[in-house]
């Protein structure tokens, strides 16, 4: 006899319009299934329906064996029906789908129908709790920004001077810096470029952009940088005239100027040896939670992430909002599909369309080197329940909650705008948090699913699992636990204010994970594009 259980205790159906549950533990086949759905609703597709309470509960089987976070049917759907999930449409029925079956990439693709945009007509007042604006203990700087750490920069113009950066860097590493205790660490910024571009293109540009934006960014308090001495970028061209921070210790130096590596680096560890005094004399002082800067993303992403961490973390991102701070959504290819969900908040037309043009750009980008941008999600995101970008795109724009859309920038542009914005990043996670950090985010909230290792020095990145088995599998890789919503052990609201609460005392100096293990000097990754020569 197969067992027989209830949805609402094995699955999410999330919304009414949904044809599909996800799983909430891996389910065999055969298993009969008691639709308790909500009275008043009903899953409705091109083909059948299943009715909810005011008549007999019908029952389905499982045709075969559902993964945790994955989806199956409610109710037969015809080829070419739509699947709905959030109550928005995630894809075609690619195939004949009968109730019980899963629902992945065998049987659910694209949806390429135009999709209406509205400009404003979603907008949401958010209202901050009352009571005093919450504060932060940070590191205040000349221009009146403040900074969430006190970090000593090295930034290299090209990658000549890559492995004297990282040579500087490491006479800092061990027990170096324990009688500095307010300096956080000396990072070697190291690319791949700096010569053979264009220097009008867009590539040598955002080039250029992504580096001044670090040499300018409030929780660096001094900036070493290192040269070769003929490429295409000047080292004084990063740093002089650029938006740093009058209080901002900077030197400059070439290798062929200083008469080679092993020079330089002698030199270099003395510059920042002289650095340290100052630097290590700077305090952190109480600031309103309305100066920090959060950058949002999300990697590994897995069928939980939308429901769990990134509705959470939107949670937590209103939160700052509300209070007068900024949030930052990124990855544009992720919110393909969704983008419908942005422009309807977005403060006026202009700033809509903006967003639009993006992604038009994007499908033009993508389409230049033979793929799309339903290309996306991955074969992890897809292991974990996630079948099309549409899918994909709806859960990541959970992140930004429910705050109107303020600005949209460009890859690696000052953020200068309050409330949310948006910024047109890659998806791949390390050029993303670079163009957010060149933008000015002092904080950064990483939602995973699959499990990340992700860091971003000198930027402190909270890493939040969408579930409890990713969670309690990589504990010494995880800040916090948003699998205890789909647990029933906590409530979105719960753990949307424990993020935010986590978000002030890292920004006041509590470690990361990633920050203990030292992750994030690796993860320094310009977005590289344009001709080279």
């Amino acid at each position: 006899m197969p067992p027989t259980v209830k949805l609402s205790n094995v699955a999410l159906h999330l919304s009414e319009r949904d044809e599909v549950a996800i799983a909430l533990r891996p389910l065999a086949a055969g298993t009969m299934i008691e639709l308790d759905l909500e009275p008043g609703i009903e899953t409705v597709t091109q083909s059948g329906s299943v009715p909810g309470a005011g008549s007999a509960a019908p029952f389905l089987v499982l045709t075969g064996d559902i993964p945790r976070s994955h989806k199956f049917a409610l109710a037969p759907i015809a080829v070419d029906g739509r699947v709905h999930k959030y109550g928005q449409s995630i894809g075609l029925a690619t195939a004949p789908i009968a109730a019980g079956d899963h629902v992945h990439s065998h049987n659910l693709g694209m949806d390429d129908a135009d999709r209406a945009h509205e400009f404003g007509t979603q907008r949401t007042a958010l209202v901050a709790p009352t009571g005093p604006v919450p504060t932060f203990l940070g590191y205040p700087r000349a221009d009146g920004r403040v900074g969430t750490r006190n970090y000593v920069g090295i930034l290299t113009s090209v990658n000549c001077s890559a492995t004297a950066a990282n040579l500087i860097a490491d006479a800092f590493r061990g027990g170096a810096l324990d009688e500095f205790e307010n300096v956080d660490g000396v990072m070697a910024l190291t690319h791949q470029s700096g010569c053979g571009l264009v220097p009008t293109s867009d590539g040598a540009q955002t080039l250029m952009r992504t580096l001044r934006g670090y040499a300018a960014h409030p929780n660096f308090g001094g900036m070493l940088v290192v040269g070769l001495g003929c490429e295409m970028v000047p080292v004084d061209a990063l740093v002089a005239g650029h938006g740093l921070p009058a209080d901002t210790i900077v030197s400059t130096m070439n290798i062929q100027g200083e008469g080679g590596v092993r020079a330089t680096v002698k030199e270099g560890v003395a510059r920042i040896r002289a650095m340290l005094p100052e630097l290590n004399s700077r305090q952190r002082e109480p600031a309103p939670v309305s100066e920090l800067i959060l950058g949002l993303n999300c990697g590994g992403s897995d069928g939980f992430s939308g429901i769990t961490a990134n509705p959470a973390l939107g949670i937590a991102s209103d939160r700052l909002v509300s209070y007068g701070g900024t949030s930052v959504l990124a990855e544009t290819p992720e919110v393909f599909g969704a983008e419908h969900l942005l422009t309807s908040r977005a403060v006026s037309a202009a700033v809509g369309q903006q967003l639009l043009d993006r992604l038009d750009w994007w499908q033009g980008y993508a389409a230049q080197g033979g793929g799309s941008l339903d290309n996306n999600p991955s074969p992890g995101n897809k292991a974990g329940g996630l079948t099309t970008i549409l899918e994909k795109s709806l859960g990541a724009v959970a992140k930004a909650g429910q705050a109107d859309l303020a600005a949209v920038y460009g890859y690696a542009e000052k953020i200068t705008d309050r409330g949310l914005v948006f910024m047109d990043t890659p998806g791949y996670d390390p050029v993303s948090v670079t163009g957010l950090i060149a933008g000015g985010a002092t904080v950064v909230v990483f939602t995973t699913g699959r499990g990340s290792v992700f860091g971003a020095k000198p930027t402190p990145s909270i890493k939040v699992a969408t579930n409890s088995e990713t969670y309690n599998r990589m504990p010494d890789d995880m800040d916090l636990n948003a699998g205890r919503i789909v647990d029933g052990t906590a409530t979105l609201d719960e753990v949307g204010t424990e993020i935010f609460e986590m978000i002030i005392r890292v920004a006041s100096g509590e470690q990361t994970v990633s920050e203990e293990l030292g992750v994030g000097q690796e993860e320094f990754v310009p977005w590289q594009f344009g001709t080279v020569t």
